[in-house]
């Protein structure tokens, strides 16, 4: 039985509960159809979300600046950044407004590998190709809202 099956056929003490189960069972599948994705260019979502992070700066971050904008605020930033390092596709220097800091750049290796994943942008998309716009749209808000409680 899927889990969407699974999901719609279990009695819920209410739709509170039906909800949170329903977000947890999406949240999972999206993960790993994502993760199927990045895997094909030998990287995980949090690394993916790290160069994002740094390409959209487009100046240098320390990792107390990168853990501030990541949506996983319990990752280990630092942690991340050593293993883009080894896979060459991040720098990192002292920084040089303060040096207990290090400054972390994407490099050009790192800024083709988002292109190359850009170009799967259409394929990502597609994982919530069933709902409207305005649907996504006002699905967002509501996940906010629950967020922000």
């Amino acid at each position: 039985m899927s889990s969407a099956l699974a999901v719609q056929q279990t009695n819920f003490r209410n739709d509170y509960q039906k909800v949170m189960v329903n977000i947890m069972y999406t949240s999972n599948w999206f993960q790993e159809k994502l993760k199927k994705i990045l895997e094909q260019e030998d990287i995980t979502p949090q690394q993916f979300n790290l160069l994002r992070i740094l390409e959209a700066s487009g100046k240098p971050l320390s990792t107390l600046q990168i853990r501030e904008r990541m949506l996983d605020k319990m990752s280990d930033t630092s942690r991340i950044v050593d293993r883009l390092i080894l896979k060459k596709l991040v720098d990192k220097k002292t920084s040089t407004t303060d040096k207990r800091l290090v400054d972390v750049t994407i490099n050009d290796a790192g800024k083709e590998l988002l292109e190359r994943l850009n170009q799967k942008n259409e394929q990502i998309d597609n994982l919530a190709s069933g709902i409207s716009e305005d649907e996504a749209s006002q699905l967002v808000n509501l996940l906010e809202k629950i967020r922000s409680k």
